[in-house]
């Protein structure tokens, strides 16, 4: 038996991003032009940006859909059908919209581009995704807070012109489907207009009045602290139930993040579903093999959690102890060429001559060197790499390739 695997939907919050993306295994990349998206922090796209990066894709077989989801006000909106034009021209493949007027805007605009739904627009149920697909609307990227029984639920009551789409790995919010104002709130920075300070994740202290007007502080322990802070979510280990449960877009959050969050969880998520298809067409039980568990503990994260997909997390969902973020591992340099026995790279973080460095390449993990030999540009020896992007020739007995990442292993 042969399936067709969901679509693998990657960030990309700049250009490097999307190509790294797109190298390392994913069908499509989301981004944001430089208005109107919810990660007015990440860089985002120019109108040529855009262009070289849907090239980049459509020429690599991957699609890419830009982001147009921040909550519109009447002055936003003047510039939009502006907007979508360029968008259009540059050949991207789908816009993704939450608003009602943003919508009527495109669809006057742009009438043959694709409609995909935000999960900013909190859609729970069959009668909502039909409701928006009435209006033209053909993906609905569902809200996290459903459960898959209740995503398979909702898959049997549309047709197969709506497309479901779901998020499977990456930060979560404290807030229903990431409408939040404590943002706004506490420094003015609006969420829902692209500008969260991620509040949610401070630590926060209790304090009560007493009497005469003086503040006490409560004691509590550490269950207390960090209140608000949601743990990761990663589905990887439940793939083949996400599948059953009609998802045809497996999305994974980060537009913030950098190229070796991007290339480490994209890789693997690529080889997990690759092992599903696998386990599926020989008909045995599907098992992420260890290495690729392995691979997320080495990108940035918080603990993880598989979030509403299985039920109601509760306090399981959440992270008390820190708000900060773990790894095992951190980039130390990518790799520009390899020729005539020279491995020129570019340096992410500091590593030392005689340090082992692990490799990070499309569809392989696992191998390692250690480094026999640093030279700068100046054809100088160098005992270490400090500069941050410096360009150096190190000593490798392996074959590498552009774009290739080399990573230490942390504390």
């Amino acid at each position: 038996m042969s399936i067709k695997l969901p679509e693998l939907l990657a960030p990309a919050g700049n250009m490097e991003r999307l190509l790294t993306a797109i190298d390392y295994g994913a069908d499509a990349v989301y981004l944001g032009a430089q208005s109107m998206s919810l990660r007015n922090y990440a860089d985002n796209f120019t109108p040529e940006q855009l262009k070289e990066g849907c090239d980049y894709a459509h020429g690599h077989g991957g699609r890419v859909y830009v982001a147009c989801n921040a909550f519109a006000r009447d002055n936003d909106l003047k510039g939009l059908p502006a907007l979508f034009e360029q968008i259009q021209k540059a050949g991207a493949d789908a816009l993704i919209v939450n608003d009602p007027g943003v919508i009527r805007l495109a669809r006057r605009t742009v009438p043959d581009m694709p409609l995909h739904l935000s999960t900013q627009a909190n859609t729970l149920n069959s009668e909502a995704a039909l409701f928006w697909h009435d209006q033209g609307v053909k993906r609905i990227i569902l809200a996290r807070e459903l459960s898959l029984c209740e995503i398979k639920e909702m898959r049997r009551a549309l047709p197969d012109s709506v497309e479901l789409e779901m998020f499977v790995h990456g930060a979560m919010c404290i807030s229903y489907s990431g409408r939040c104002l404590l943002s706004n709130y506490l420094n003015g920075r609006d969420s829902n207009r692209g500008e969260c300070a991620q509040p949610c994740r401070w630590k926060y202290e209790l304090r009560e009045k007493g009497s005469d007007g003086e503040f006490f502080t409560m004691e509590q322990d550490e269950a207390g602290t960090f209140i608000m802070n949601s743990r990761d979510l990663c589905l990887i280990e439940y793939l083949p139930e996400v599948i059953d449960a009609g998802i045809m877009s497996l999305k994974i959050e980060g537009r913030m993040k950098s190229i070796a969050y991007v290339a480490t969880v994209v890789n693997a998520y690529r080889m997990a579903l690759d092992e599903c298809k696998r386990s599926i067409e020989l008909g045995i039980p599907y098992k992420v093999p260890e290495p690729v568990m392995n691979e997320l503990e080495l990108a940035s994260h918080r603990p993880y959690t598989t979030g509403f997909a299985l039920g109601a997390p509760g306090a399981a969902g959440q992270e008390t102890k820190s708000g900060g973020y773990i790894s095992d591992g951190a980039i130390a340099a990518v790799v520009l060429e390899q020729k005539e026995g020279r491995t020129l790279v570019s340096q992410r973080n500091k590593f030392t001559d005689g340090e082992e460095l692990h490799i990070l390449s499309p569809g392989d993990i696992g191998r390692s060197f250690v480094v026999s030999g640093i030279i700068n540009m100046e054809g100088e020896t160098v005992k270490n790499a400090p500069h941050p992007k410096e360009r150096l020739y190190i000593g490798c007995d392996v074959t590498l390739k552009a774009g290739d990442i080399l990573r230490k292993k942390t504390e």
